[in-house]
């Protein structure tokens, strides 16, 4: 990228967000701090109404952009879900230019939108890949949104096992997962975190109450809950001709990437249920190796073990 192109990207950046950093500005265009500010003296040079504050970073005087697009909360949502999507299920080409794409669409958003999607970009997320689901409804979507952006209480009546149940809830985010969209959120019943599956959730509303604390963002509680073992990391390996044996079914079991090992392909799942995972290991267990986590070999040995007692054969060590 020559100066004039990194100068014009600066821009949108700038347009693009209420603020942004040197630091920022310096490791998105992998340039010094040094460079950074006489790219900004640049624009300033070139009749750009940049505002510096020391401490806080760099913006634009409100108003100094082209004719806002009017695009209405729910586009700017499905502009941001699918931007989700493009980082985790495509390749790094199409996610930088969709990426380039975003930046410019936002640097001709009203404030009020940018502020908006910077405030709820980190409420959405995709965990794993899939070729397959179920669509995120608008409406939830902008229910739980909004939940968040006001910190005010959501109501819902929520189905489980055919039974239905109202709670009271502040949620901190969803995220999709193999085929499913999930809520996550303070549960008032419970008086902890619980994940919702959207699909179940039959109604809802927003109810005139604020938050009763400060809660985890989604990629803090995500983080915390992987740490203490409720999500696993899990790593299958298997003969890269023997690939077609899972290839239809890995999506469902939460796959995330694939790494070539000379004539094996060592397989990433990030998985929630090392129960139902386990059952499925078994169903190609004599062509794949578990390299981890070690709780995945005992659940398929006390599974193995449980098939024996049941049909009185002996034993697995």
């Amino acid at each position: 990228m020559n100066r004039l192109e990194r100068i014009s990207s600066i821009l949108v950046q700038l347009q693009s967000r209420s603020v942004i950093t040197a630091q920022q500005i310096a490791d998105r265009f992998d340039i010094s701090l040094r460079t950074v500010y006489r790219d900004i003296r640049t624009l300033e040079e070139a009749g750009i109404p940049i505002i510096g504050n020391v401490g806080v970073g760099y913006s634009l005087v409100d108003g100094y952009k082209l004719p806002p697009l009017m695009f209405t909360r729910e586009e700017a949502i499905a502009f941001l879900t699918a931007e989700k999507f493009i980082e985790k299920m495509s390749d790094l080409q199409n996610v930088q230019s969709y990426k380039s794409g975003m930046n410019k669409i936002k640097a001709v958003l009203r404030y009020v939108e940018k502020d908006y999607l910077s405030d709820i970009e980190n409420n959405i997320g995709i965990l794993g890949k899939s070729d397959t689901g179920r669509e995120l409804p608008t409406a939830i979507t902008q229910c739980i949104l909004k939940s968040i952006s006001e910190q005010k209480v959501m109501h819902i009546c929520y189905s489980t096992n055919q039974k239905e149940s109202e709670r009271d809830i502040e949620p901190i985010g969803c995220f999709y997962s193999q085929i499913n969209w999930y809520l996550i959120a303070f549960c008032k019943v419970r008086n902890d975190y619980r994940s919702f599956r959207i699909d179940k959730i039959s109604s809802f509303s927003l109810k005139d109450e604020a938050f009763s604390q400060q809660h985890l963002s989604l990629p803090q509680y995500i983080e915390k809950y992987r740490l203490q073992e409720h999500i696993y990391e899990v790593i299958i390996r298997v003969k890269s001709t023997d690939l077609i044996v899972i290839n239809d079914y890995k999506y469902y079991h939460g796959w995330l990437k694939e790494e070539i090992n000379g004539e094996y392909t060592d397989i990433h799942f990030r998985i929630f249920n090392i129960e139902h995972f386990a059952r499925w290991y078994l169903s190609f267990a004599d062509i794949a190796d578990i390299i981890q986590p070690d709780i995945l070999k005992d659940k398929v040995k006390d599974q193995i073990n449980s098939l024996i007692h049941k049909y009185k054969l002996g034993s697995v060590e």
